[in-house]
Order: structure tokens, then C-alpha cells, then sequence
């Protein structure tokens, strides 16, 4: 049987909190001009739950495994270096 759950979509363009509480983060979709990293942390200053490296500008889909990451408090987007935008999707 499928899980079952509903699903949000925020798009970021700028680093900062995400403010959507307390989330498990299933996706991202990450447009970046070159070469960069994107850090989702779990509020500001918190734990980092999630970083990437990404080696040249494009379009990328990013389907986290399992039930994806939880964020205990509110996702905040610490880096995104070369991002021209990150859409979040959680529930």
C-alpha cells in the first residue's frame, strides 16, 4: 500500500528561512547559473541536514530516499551559491 500523505511546494530565490515549521523535505528542483552548493539546515544556525555540490549550471532534480529528510524546526536555506532558485517540496 502506498503512503499516503500531501505534499507542499515553496520556491526559494534567496537564502533564509524557508518558513514552513517543522517539515520532512522530500525534493528539491535546483536551478543554478554554474558550478555551486545548496545547505538546507535545520534553522537557522542548526544542524545541517542537507548538502549538495553541484559541478555545472543546469536544472537539477533531487528525489531524497525513504520518507526524505525531517527538519525538527523551520528549513533554512544557509547556502546557495550559483542558485538561481530551489523549489522545496515537503509534507
Amino acid at each position: 500500500m502506498a503512503d499516503n500523505y500531501d505534499v507542499s511546494a515553496k520556491r526559494v530565490t534567496a537564502t533564509g528561512a524557508l518558513s514552513i515549521g517543522r517539515a520532512r523535505v522530500r525534493m528539491l528542483v535546483a536551478t543554478l547559473s554554474g558550478a555551486g552548493r545548496i545547505t538546507l539546515t535545520s534553522g537557522s544556525g542548526g544542524a545541517t541536514k542537507i548538502d549538495l555540490d553541484y559541478g555545472a549550471a543546469g536544472t537539477y532534480d533531487i528525489t531524497l530516499p525513504g520518507t526524505g529528510t525531517l527538519f525538527d524546526d523551520d528549513p533554512f536555506l544557509a547556502t546557495a551559491t550559483n542558485v538561481s532558485a530551489v523549489t522545496v517540496f515537503w509534507s
